[in-house]
């Protein structure tokens, strides 16, 4: 039985590989004795494993040679790459019940807050004084790097943070998920390897698998990634990136700690590791919060944002703020891939809400009114034994522990058949391992229909 275990490692191993396209057709496999080496087990498992794989057509030997991939024929499919889950706990799959659920779906699980939240009516004048001004915003191509004007805006707000950068040091992007993905081009080849926390944003388990390249989970704790197992992962799997939250972690919304993002940043000048900050919830938190650009200046650290969490989803526009080299080839492959930045209708919208008076005055109004609202959500869910991992400086995520027991996708599930859509805790787990967890967005939690949901859903047979 344990043979047949660690065979069936190797073979899955294997089919990832040719999956993400880090073994391409024809190409050779790996020797029997280096793969074994590789995995950990004898060369008689690879052997059996290889034979195993051409009996189902997935190689072939070649007398003399060894093995090799064979043509498959088949176009590239995301949702295939790595092990196959079960569709409730599939980033994909919780991506697109949020994304398209209809106006009588409640979505405690998805990860943006509801229209009336938003800041409605700036974003009206702004639209409204897009159009009294006419002209070639409604029609022309973005710049190369986005409007200069929103440029040093943002180079301002950095530099209020501690974070000194000028205008050309930032580039703007249609938005935060494209920013992530212009850098994984520049930075990455298939068959790479990339650092995540554990649990992280599903998305960017999602965005990666589409890059073909490995992703190795590093357990995240109250204060930041285990520096001991972040540091035992550089020296194993030689990554070439680390993604990370530091701020208003998603999904925890824990903080790294300064004694913590010290000691990363020193491992990841070490080992020439490139690190990209998602500091989107930034302006949800009260004060500064550590992070790591800051800290590092954009030696070795990437910041990226966008506006979809505090002015707009519907809106598209983000950013990369990275050294002046790293800024200057983003830009070419910015052209090759969506020809310019994002349009000038986003970033002058974006420009003109940020510098209204009353959008830092609705900031202020919005963290006051989370705060009351996690700890409202926190109250409802204690009864059903429901408990917050850790009490946010920030946002609007609380990750939660479920009771001894409870398993988060049966849950979902159920809740699903009520219309409401839950995000599951292995939804954002590399190691799988956080099945006794739920991510609830406190704005979305509604007027209590979600909490009868959940009650019922967590009895014994509601699956």
């Amino acid at each position: 039985m344990e043979q047949d275990t660690r065979t069936a490692t190797v073979m899955e191993a294997v089919k990832r590989k040719i999956a993400s396209r880090a073994l391409e057709p024809g190409e050779k496999l790996p020797s029997i004795r280096g793969f074994a080496a590789t995995m950990r087990v004898s060369p008689s498992t690879v052997v059996t494993a290889y034979d195993r794989l051409a009996a189902e057509g997935i190689i072939y030997a070649r007398r003399g040679s060894g093995f090799f991939v064979a043509d498959a024929a088949r176009p590239f499919s995301v949702a295939e790459v790595g092990p196959q889950l079960d569709r409730e706990i599939d980033p994909f799959w919780v991506s697109r019940q949020s994304l398209d659920a209809g106006p009588d779906v409640l979505k405690p699980g998805c990860g943006w807050m509801p229209a009336d939240w938003m800041p409605n009516e700036a974003l009206q004048r702004g639209l409204r004084a897009l159009a009294r001004t006419g002209g070639g915003h409604l029609f022309d191509y973005g710049e190369t790097r986005g409007a200069a004007n929103l440029r040093h805006l943002l180079a301002r707000q950095f530099s209020d943070e501690g974070l000194e950068v000028n205008p050309g040091q930032v580039l703007l992007t249609p938005s935060g998920t494209q920013a992530i993905d212009l850098i994984c081009r520049f930075f990455l080849r298939p068959g790479d390897t990339v650092l995540v926390d554990d649990p992280c944003y599903f998305n960017f388990q999602a965005l990666l698998k589409a890059h073909r390249v490995e992703v190795v989970g590093v357990p995240f704790t109250r204060s930041g990634p285990d520096t001991a197992l972040f540091e035992e992962a550089l020296n194993r799997y030689k990554p070439k990136l680390y993604i990370t939250n530091s701020a208003l972690h998603n999904p925890t919304g824990a903080t790294i700690s300064p004694q913590v993002a010290h000691k990363v940043l020193n491992l990841v000048t070490a080992h020439g590791l490139v690190v990209i900050e998602d500091d989107i919830f930034g302006g949800f938190a009260p004060e500064p919060l550590p992070n790591l650009a800051v800290l590092d200046g954009l030696e070795r650290v990437i910041r990226i944002g966008s506006f979809s969490k505090t002015l707009s989803a519907s809106v598209r526009c983000g950013y990369i703020a990275a050294r002046a080299d790293w800024v200057e080839a983003l830009v070419d492959l910015q052209v090759a891939t969506n020809f310019g930045g994002p349009g000038p209708v986003a970033s002058d919208l974006v420009h003109g809400v940020l510098s209204d008076g009353s959008y830092r005055k609705h900031m202020d109004t919005l963290r006051v009114r989370l705060a009351k609202k996690r700890r409202e959500v926190a109250a409802r869910l204690e009864p059903l034994g429901i408990t917050p991992w850790v009490s946010p400086k920030g946002g609007f995520y609380l990750w939660c522990r479920l009771p001894a027991g409870q398993d988060a996708a049966t849950i979902a599930r159920a809740a699903l058949r009520r219309n409401v859509v839950l995000a599951p805790g292995n939804v954002f787990s590399v190691s799988q391992s956080m099945t006794g967890f739920l991510r609830f967005n406190v704005s979305q939690m509604g007027n209590g229909q979600v909490y009868d949901v959940l009650e019922s859903a967590m009895k014994p047979g509601a699956a």
